[in-house]
C-alpha cells in the first residue's frame, strides 16, 4: 500500500518520516505565517492525497511545537477521508503567550495513515446495560 501525494504548488514539500520507525510523516507549511496568542490559522500544505479506501490520514500536533510554543493542531487529530482530493490544510492554534511565526518549508504537524472500520449504523430503542452506564467526564475520580 502507498499513500499517493500530489504537489499542488512548486514550493510544496513532501512529507517525510524523519526516523526509520516513525509512525507519522512530518508535514510542512507551504506559506509563511504568524499566529497571535489565542488565535488559529489554516496553514496550507500545497499537497493533496489519495488515501486508500478503508483508511484515513490523521493530522496531529508535533510534540516540540506543543511543548515549546503551545502551538497545536486544533481539531487533533484532523481527518483526511479516503474520498477527499482537495488541499490538505492544518488548523494550528496558538495556546502560548507569544506570537508564533513560521516560514514556508517548516514542519508544522505530522500525519499518519490508519485503518477505518466502515460499519453500518443501526437505530435501536434501547442499548445494553454496563457497569459504567452513563458515567463519564471524571466519574471515576481525578
Amino acid at each position: 500500500m502507498h499513500l499517493r501525494i500530489k504537489r499542488l504548488t512548486l514550493t510544496a514539500k513532501l512529507p517525510v518520516r524523519t526516523t526509520e520507525h516513525a509512525s507519522c510523516f512530518d508535514v510542512y507549511a507551504d506559506i509563511d505565517g504568524v499566529i497571535a496568542p489565542g488565535e488559529r490559522l489554516l496553514v496550507k500544505t500545497g499537497l493533496s492525497v489519495a488515501v486508500p479506501p478503508g483508511y484515513e490520514v490523521q493530522v496531529r500536533s508535533r510534540s516540540g511545537l506543543a511543548l515549546k510554543h503551545g502551538v497545536m493542531v486544533l481539531n487533533s487529530p484532523g481527518t483526511v477521508d479516503a474520498d477527499y482530493r482537495g488541499e490538505v490544510g492544518v488548523i494550528l492554534m496558538n495556546f502560548g503567550k507569544e506570537h508564533f511565526g513560521f516560514k514556508q518549508g517548516e514542519r508544522i504537524a505530522q500525519m499518519g495513515v490508519y485503518p477505518v472500520v466502515m460499519c453500518p449504523l443501526e437505530e435501536v430503542e434501547t442499548l445494553d446495560e454496563t457497569a459504567r452506564g452513563a458515567g463519564g467526564f471524571g466519574h471515576t475520580g481525578r
